[in-house]
């Protein structure tokens, strides 16, 4: 059970960053808070994040100003970033693949035992 719930929150935090790098490749100066939103996560789990991707060596966070001299910055992918972004693409594209064929069988299933009890007609009627 212990070792489901690690993986869960593995694959959890592996969207949360395969998401973070889409998100910042097609535009690096979303803010935090633009993120968080984005992603429908706190600001923190977002922070976390990219305090993570920073220390992997795959974002790199640039200061700039803003007209309204605000600090802000930009999280911009390096290519060790570019790469992970890619392999995680096919490993996600993988697993989307393999819940899609597994749903499509339990569709099936379904299917079948409706007809089965002859279900369909009554509901469609």
């Amino acid at each position: 059970m212990c070792v489901q719930l690690l993986n869960a929150q593995t694959m959890r935090d592996e969207s949360t960053h395969y998401t973070l790098l889409k998100a910042l490749e097609e535009n690096p100066g979303l803010s935090q808070r633009e993120l968080a939103k984005r992603l429908g996560v706190s600001l923190g789990k977002v922070n976390y994040c990219l305090g993570a991707l920073v220390e992997k060596g795959s974002l790199k966070m640039d200061n700039f100003r803003k007209s309204d001299n605000k600090l802000a910055y930009a999280y911009l992918l390096t290519p060790r970033g570019i790469e992970q972004k890619a392999r995680m693409t096919v490993e996600f594209l993988q697993v989307k693949m393999n819940e899609y064929e597994r749903l499509k069988g339990e569709i099936e299933e379904l299917r079948r035992e409706v007809e089965q009890k002859g279900l369909l007609e009554k509901n469609l009627g």
